[in-house]
C-alpha cells in the first residue's frame, strides 16, 4: 500500500492546489499541510514553491513525483497479483483503444473465455490516450493499441497490422471515382474524424505531417468520439472518413459503405500489446499468444 503521504504529494502536483487536493482526499487543508511538510523534513529537500497563490514542484519535487506515480503503479498491480493468487477464479484488466475494443477482441475475448473458464477478462475501450495514461497508473494488466506511444515508457509486442482507408457512401461524389487525391480529403471540408487523443486520428496526422501538411489548416468537418457515429454520419452521406479496415467490414459487405483509394498513399499501422515490468506476467504471456496464434 502506497504511504498517505505520497498520495497526498501525487494530489497536490496534480490538482495544484491544496484545497483541491484536499477535497479529493476527503482530508482537512491542514493535514495536507502537514503531509508535505513530513515529506519535505524527510527528504530534507523543498517539494513545493508559492508564488501568491500559485503553486508549483521543484526540481526535486518533480524526481519524486515521477518516483511516487511508479511506486504507486506498482502498488496497485502488487495488490491485484496478490488476490489473484488466492483466487479461484483470476480477474484481469485489459485496456483497448476503440477499434480494438469494438471490432478486434470482443469475438477473441469469448474464444479465450472458453478455454480459460477460471479467467475473467474485462476490457475496458477508451481512447489512446486514456489506456497509455490508466496504463501508466497501473490500473490495467495490459493494454492493447493502435497509434504511436512512447515505446521506453512500456514493454510491447505486435499483435497485427491494420489499414486506415478513406470511406465514403456508395452515392458519395468520392464513390464515383477510382481514386481521390489527399489534398481533396483535407481540403474538401466534409472530413469527419475521432477526437483529438484517439490512435486512428494520431496515425492520419503523422501522415500527413510527413506529406509536408500543416494540420492548422486540415478542414475537419465534425469531431466525433464514437466509430458507430462516424460510421452513421457517413453512411448518410454527410461527410467521408479515414478509419480502421477492420471497423467497416460489416458495413462493406451490405453495400452501405465503400472503400476510396488513395491516390499513392497507404496508410498502415502496428496494433501491439503494451505491459510494464511489473504486469502479471504468466497471463500476459499466455493471453498474448493465444491472440496472436488463433
Amino acid at each position: 500500500m502506497i504511504d498517505s503521504k505520497l498520495t497526498t504529494f501525487i494530489n497536490v502536483a496534480k490538482l495544484k492546489s491544496y484545497t483541491r487536493a484536499a477535497e479529493a482526499l476527503n482530508l482537512t487543508q491542514p493535514a495536507i499541510t502537514q503531509h508535505i511538510k513530513q515529506l519535505e523534513e524527510y527528504y530534507e529537500v523543498k517539494l513545493i514553491k508559492k508564488k501568491g497563490r500559485q503553486i508549483s514542484l521543484t526540481e526535486e519535487g518533480e524526481m519524486l513525483l515521477k518516483s511516487a506515480k511508479e511506486f504507486e503503479a506498482n502498488s496497485i498491480l502488487l495488490e491485484r497479483k496478490l488476490k489473484n493468487k488466492s483466487s479461484v477464479i483470476k480477474r484481469y484488466n485489459i485496456g483497448a483503444t476503440l477499434t480494438i475494443g469494438e471490432f478486434v477482441l470482443p469475438n477473441l475475448l469469448g474464444d479465450y473465455k472458453r478455454t480459460h473458464v477460471n479467467i475473467d477478462v474485462i476490457m475496458h475501450a477508451l481512447n489512446l490516450e486514456e489506456v497509455l495514461k490508466r496504463m501508466s497508473n497501473g490500473e490495467f494488466d495490459l493494454g492493447i493499441v493502435e497509434g504511436p506511444f512512447d515505446k521506453s515508457k512500456f514493454n510491447y509486442k505486435r499483435l497485427k497490422d491494420d489499414e486506415l482507408v478513406l470511406v465514403a457512401a456508395p452515392m458519395s461524389s468520392f464513390a464515383m471515382r477510382e481514386k481521390v487525391e489527399i489534398s481533396e480529403i483535407v481540403n474538401d471540408g466534409k472530413l469527419i474524424m475521432r477526437e483529438k487523443g484517439s490512435g486512428t486520428r494520431m496515425i492520419f496526422e503523422n501522415k500527413l505531417k510527413e506529406l509536408g501538411y500543416n494540420l492548422s489548416d486540415m478542414k475537419i468537418y465534425m469531431e466525433v468520439g464514437s466509430i458507430g457515429a462516424i460510421k452513421s454520419l457517413v453512411e448518410a452521406n454527410l461527410g467521408y472518413t479515414v478509419i480502421s479496415k477492420q471497423a467497416i467490414k460489416r458495413e462493406l459487405d451490405s453495400g452501405t459503405l465503400t472503400i476510396v483509394p488513395i491516390q499513392g498513399i497507404r496508410i498502415t499501422r502496428e496494433l501491439n500489446f503494451i505491459f510494464l515490468d511489473q504486469s502479471p506476467k504468466d497471463f500476459i504471456d499466455d493471453f498474448m499468444s493465444f491472440l496472436v496464434n488463433i
